[in-house]
């Protein structure tokens, strides 16, 4: 697996109030200037040179679980799927093509983390 990428993924209360007070936080504060995405349940923000990002998730809109980070692996999700079977790691979400357009999975870590193996269609 060749990660492009890796981008926590931060608890976010669904509350409108507390969303805009985490976006001013993120955004504004903290520097993370572009809002890359926001779908609802979940809101990227990037720095300005693209070097560092972060997301809030309320809940995950597809999968059982919610995830701690997010791994972007370019075109190798199917391989890096393989490997995580191979192993015998726990897949908590399956490999899937999710409406938005990602392909992506959930391992679980040895310690427990649960991983978003993700391939975006513009990685």
């Amino acid at each position: 697996m060749h990660p492009t990428g890796i981008t926590p993924n931060l608890p976010l209360n669904p509350d409108a109030e507390q969303a805009e007070r985490a976006r001013e936080f993120y955004r504004d504060y903290l520097g993370f200037a572009v809002e890359e995405m926001n779908q609802g349940w979940v809101m990227r923000f990037t720095s300005p040179d693209g070097r560092a990002s972060v997301q809030l998730v309320t809940r995950d809109a597809s999968a059982a679980v919610d995830s701690d980070l997010s791994v972007h692996v370019g075109d190798d999700v199917e391989a890096a799927y393989a490997e995580a079977q191979r192993r015998g790691y726990e897949i908590v979400h399956p490999l899937t093509t999710e409406p938005w357009g990602v392909r992506r999975f959930f391992v679980r870590a040895p310690n427990g983390t649960v991983i978003n193996v993700v391939s975006h269609h513009d990685d």
